[in-house]
C-alpha cells in the first residue's frame, strides 16, 4: 500500500501546511510532513505508536513512501505523539485528512458526492486504545520477567499448576 500511494500520489503533505505550528525561527527536528504520513499509514495499518516509528525504521516501502534514504533511523515513537498534540493546539488536527481527501480527488482517486468521514478524533481514539493495549501488555510482561527472576521456581509451579498461555502471549515484547 505505501508503495502505490507514493506512486499514485506523490509527496502529499508539504511542510508549509504546518508552519503555523512550528516556530519560524530555528529548523524544526524533523519534517511536519514525515508524522502527517506516518499518522495516515499508522492508521491505515492499525498500529500503534512504536509499532509505526519501527515501520518507519525498519521497512523499505514506509521510507519510499516517505522519500528517506535506506540508512535513515528514523526516529522515536513520541514524536508521533508530540505531533498531534501540537497539531490540537494549533486547530490542525483535520488538516492531514482534508489535505489527503484534495489530493486523492485531484488524482481522480474518489468520485464527488461520496461520504468521506472527517472526525479526526476517531483517528486519535483507535491510536490511543491501541498504545493503551500495548502499555498494559508491556507491564504485564515486565511483570513476568520481574518474576522470573526473583521467583524462578515459584512461577515456573504456578505456570504449570494454572496452565496459562502467559509464556506464550507475554513472553516477546507486544511490538514484535
Amino acid at each position: 500500500m505505501a508503495i502505490r500511494l507514493r506512486d499514485s500520489l506523490g509527496q502529499v503533505f508539504d511542510d508549509a501546511l504546518f508552519a503555523e505550528a512550528f516556530p519560524s525561527d530555528g529548523r524544526p527536528a524533523a519534517s511536519p510532513g514525515v508524522p502527517a504520513m506516518v499518522s495516515v499509514m499508522q492508521f491505515a495499518e492499525r498500529l500503534s505508536d512504536r509499532q509505526a516509528a519501527e515501520a518507519v525504521r525498519a521497512r523499505i516501502d514506509w521510507k519510499y513512501l516517505l522519500g528517506l534514504e535506506l540508512e535513515d533511523s528514523g526516529f522515536n515513537y513520541s514524536l508521533l505523539a508530540r505531533f498531534r498534540a501540537r497539531l490540537i493546539t494549533h486547530g490542525l488536527e483535520e488538516r492531514v485528512l482534508e489535505v489527503v481527501l484534495q489530493t486523492a480527488a485531484a488524482q481522480g482517486l474518489l468520485r464527488r458526492g461520496g461520504r468521506q468521514r472527517t472526525d479526526s478524533t476517531r483517528v486519535v481514539a483507535d491510536v490511543r486504545l491501541l498504545n493503551r493495549m500495548e502499555f498494559v501488555a508491556e507491564t504485564l510482561r515486565a511483570a513476568l520477567e520481574a518474576l522470573a527472576a526473583a521467583a524462578p521456581h515459584w512461577l515456573e509451579q504456578t505456570l504449570a499448576e494454572r496452565d496459562t498461555d502467559w509464556l506464550g502471549r507475554y513472553g516477546e515484547r507486544v511490538d514484535s
